[in-house]
């Protein structure tokens, strides 16, 4: 059955709403106010800090609406499914009111795809440190444009605190109306990806005319010939071009392994039984697929950074992990592929928060 809208009991704010579905400034009126009482929330939603609310949806697309803020001053983030961060935390005055939207995707699992199940339906969590939720509306996002993750654990929704893959930080980069729907998982190579029907398989079919399919698998390919890296990504670029999507190479992001000079060394760079980013650079041209290099963008901005200010980046601090991410981490390369996807038009600026 359709998802039906979950909205407060009064009849002021289904006005109130109406009146204002398509703005995204802050409003002048008097907000509608939950304060402290659970039973003023929207109906499905429950908790104060966090606010969580729980839709009984079937896997899909779904558009969501917020309007934050209450008669006290608040600063909420969302985040939807497995920690994927839909909005960053959006301050509100005292009585005044912001009206938030995107579109998220909904699957089984929720995750990773060889993970954990988790809840079925839509979860959403209103965390930040004064989290404020005056009206909550969702519904189908039947035309939603689609953005599809294939990759590895830097990639991936991560379910456990500190890890998080770039991937679980782009969708509070987009707008409403473009759905990321993030099958990459943990140490899987190009082989493995393709091997396993939970992955590759899994995403194919979910490819519609025009969607765009970002790949980015080298981390776990340490063993991988030139050739057969070149093959599996080539197999990758066709069948999603085969489904009329359009496929984008991106280039891994860099390991924190230093040179004595400064530099970031071999297996920071990802040249190990052969130099995967330069082979994936050169197959990019031979096949005309679009490239993100954020091996190339991650590089310059490490080695900027250096030895010291780069750790924060990574889980340096936290367990000596060089090769994963922090949220922060995550969340500046994120920036960085959609930064260059809307330069090279891949992505139209009217995607982007």
């Amino acid at each position: 059955m359709p998802p039906s809208i979950l909205q407060r009991k009064t009849t002021s704010s289904i006005a109130l709403l109406t009146a204002i579905v398509g703005f995204s400034t802050l409003l002048t009126g008097p907000a509608q106010a939950h304060g402290t009482d659970e039973d003023r929330l929207p109906r499905g939603c429950s908790g104060t800090g966090p606010i969580i609310c729980h839709f009984d949806v079937p896997p899909g697309h779904y558009n969501v609406t917020a309007l934050l803020g209450g008669r006290s001053a608040g600063s909420t983030s969302i985040s939807a499914e497995t920690r994927r961060t839909m909005l960053a935390e959006t301050p509100t005055a005292a009585g005044r009111l912001a009206l938030r939207s995107f579109t998220v995707n909904v699957r089984d699992p929720e995750g990773q795809p060889t993970g954990a199940a988790g809840s079925p339906g839509l979860d959403l969590r209103f965390e930040g440190s004064a989290p404020e939720l005056a009206w909550l509306a969702v519904t189908p996002a039947h035309h939603a444009r689609r953005l599809l993750l294939a990759g590895d654990s830097t990639v991936c929704d991560q379910s456990t605190v500190p890890f998080t893959g770039w991937g679980q930080e782009i969708p509070q980069l987009l707008n409403r109306g473009i759905s990321v729907a993030n099958y990459a998982d943990s140490g899987e190579s190009t082989q493995t990806f393709l091997d396993n029907p939970a992955l590759f398989d899994a995403l194919e079919p979910q490819i519609r005319r025009g969607d765009i399919v970002l790949i980015q698998l080298a981390h776990n390919d340490k063993s991988t010939t030139a050739e057969d890296y070149r093959r599996n990504l080539t197999t990758m670029a066709e069948r999603v071009r085969g489904k009329f999507g359009e496929p984008v190479f991106v280039t891994p992001i860099v390991r924190r392994r230093f040179n004595r000079d400064g530099t970031l060394n071999d297996t920071a760079l990802h040249v190990m039984a052969a130099n995967l980013p330069v082979e994936m650079r050169s197959l990019a041209k031979e096949l005309d697929v679009p490239l993100v290099d954020l091996t190339a963008m991650t590089e310059r901005l490490v080695e900027e950074l250096g030895p010291d200010a780069s750790r924060d980046l990574y889980l340096t601090n936290i367990n000596g992990d060089n090769t994963h991410t922090s949220q922060y981490g995550a969340a500046t390369f994120a920036k960085l592929v959609l930064d260059d996807l809307e330069a090279q038009e891949i992505i139209p600026s009217r995607y982007i928060r």
